[in-house]
């Protein structure tokens, strides 16, 4: 999983809540030196809270968006269910002393969802491109077809499209545990020093953050359930 993704849904995105400037201006109006017990009163705080909730929700929807974002990104990394040129990206090809990647020295394109045509530019480098794909991480057995190889993926895109759905898994468990620590950290605020608020304002806002929390996490739900279906659907 990227760094960007690590981070993303870090616990350290909840903890930067704190660290806000914009919110701990918020928090230190919201949360004054004690005054003395004849200035207390449901009116005037009832005019601080609306100041701070907003606050509060820009930040969170701030931090779930960047989670999405990141979502977004580590998902589009992940192989469908079908062959695809990018696959041999990574494969550095010898020919003449000279190591260069695969995609410098021969085009590749696809025949079908499971097999790839390599075209050398050089037809002399074909037996280097042959030694390189067959020593590469992929398990490939490619095979000589005329100034071209051949290469079948099955078994690579079988793994790819089971390693995708577990990746997609494990993706969706982690934004859940961000979303849930967030709206946990969220809702603390109400019982955390807001004792003289209004009840129903505290549970409006509650619900509020509530919601929006459930909001970015169907978000990620979806996004993971239609990138399962199109590795399935290779």
């Amino acid at each position: 999983m990227s760094i960007f993704l690590r981070r993303a849904l870090s616990y350290r995105n909840v903890l930067l809540l704190r660290s806000s400037p914009l919110l701990s201006r918020e928090l230190r109006q919201c949360n004054p030196e004690p005054p003395h017990k004849e200035d207390e009163s449901a009116a005037s705080t009832v005019e601080i809270l609306p100041n701070m909730g907003p606050t509060i929700k820009a930040n969170a929807t701030s931090h779930m968006e960047a989670a999405i974002a990141a979502l977004t990104a580590e998902l589009s990394k992940l192989r469908t269910g079908r062959a695809a040129p990018g696959m041999l990206d990574h494969i550095i090809v010898e020919t003449g002393g000279v190591k260069l990647p695969l995609h410098q020295i021969a085009a590749v394109s696809v025949i079908d969802s499971k097999t790839l045509s390599i075209n050398p530019f050089d037809s002399t480098a074909i037996s280097s491109l042959e030694t390189a794909i067959v020593e590469s991480p992929l398990g490939l057995n490619p095979k000589v077809d005329g100034d071209r190889l051949i290469a079948a993926f099955c078994k690579v895109v079988t793994k790819s499209s089971e390693d995708g759905k577990q990746s997609i898994r494990r993706t969706r468990q982690k934004f859940g545990r961000f979303a849930a620590q967030l709206n946990r950290f969220l809702v603390s605020f109400t019982g955390n020093g807001y004792e003289n608020y209004p009840k129903d304002e505290l549970k409006r806002w509650e619900k509020e953050v509530d919601e929006l929390t459930k909001k970015f996490v169907k978000t990620a739900v979806d996004l993971c359930k239609a990138k399962e279906k199109e590795i399935s659907s290779g």
